[in-house]
């Protein structure tokens, strides 16, 4: 197999004196549909916002298209890149949150382009183009011109897809992007995530959606103590988990 996209070696994190994240080690390739489950506190978001430095680690390391996240190495030491060459490296991975976390004083189409205008300085005249393409494949092109308070929280957890989408990353990490939906509003966010799975978008889906990780996902990793306790075959790990703790937790969430 080529060469993983996202490569994590050994990762820890603390938080003061708690432990989140104790050698997390983890590939992802090309066209992957990787799935973390686990309870609440297992280090689930914590690994994702690692992988593009919203949280800088204590230990290990992450690449990401074999470039070091975060750092660079100099002689024998590592040092944390500058602000400009982070933003750089966070481009080519686009990020949906549990809270939608869009500009409220911008419409669904200020708030697309506002990363490729800002970050990539590229002509509004053809970002404004993209955008649109981008609000019409997430389903809302007629809500353009509308402000994130005039949306359902379905679509404006859509319109924080587009905008990550605007980017053009080559990874999209998702921190449970159904958390923060009444149920009825799941579906159709769930629906545009299947989509970006059929183009060949290699994702990391932090979830709660057993149904999206046995459908769609390619692998499932299972965390819980900040650690990995099991990965697999979607069927595999949800139907026959071979870890005591994947177990237990399964059978409170399937029951």
């Amino acid at each position: 197999m080529n060469e993983p996209i996202v490569s994590a070696r050994s990762v820890r994190k603390s938080f003061g004196h708690v432990e989140v994240l104790k050698g997390i080690d983890m590939d992802v390739h090309a066209g992957e549909v990787a799935c973390l489950l686990g309870p609440s506190g297992s280090g689930k978001s914590t690994f994702l916002r690692c992988i593009n430095h919203l949280e800088k680690i204590d230990g290990g390391q992450l690449w990401v298209h074999g470039e070091r996240i975060g750092y660079r190495r100099i002689g024998d030491r590592l040092r944390e890149l500058k602000e400009h060459e982070t933003s750089r490296q966070r481009a080519s991975v686009g990020m949906v949150f549990q809270q939608f976390n869009l500009f409220p004083h911008r419409t669904a189409l200020e708030n697309v382009i506002e990363g490729p205008m800002v970050v990539q300085r590229r002509p509004k005249a053809e970002v404004v183009e993209e955008g649109m393409a981008l609000l019409e494949r997430v389903g809302l092109a007629e809500k353009r011109n509308h402000y994130p308070g005039q949306l359902s929280g379905g679509q404006q957890q859509r319109v924080a897809i587009a905008r990550a989408l605007a980017l053009k990353p080559s990874v999209m990490l998702f921190d449970e992007p159904t958390s923060a939906l009444d149920p009825e509003l799941v579906g159709e966010v769930l629906d545009v995530m299947v989509q970006l799975a059929a183009s060949g978008m290699t994702m990391i889906v932090v979830t709660h959606e057993m149904g999206f990780a046995k459908e769609v996902g390619d692998v499932v990793h299972f965390m819980a103590d900040g650690c990995l306790v099991e990965s697999g075959d979607p069927c595999q790990v949800l139907e026959d988990p071979r870890e005591a703790r994947t177990q237990a937790f399964l059978s409170k969430v399937l029951a």
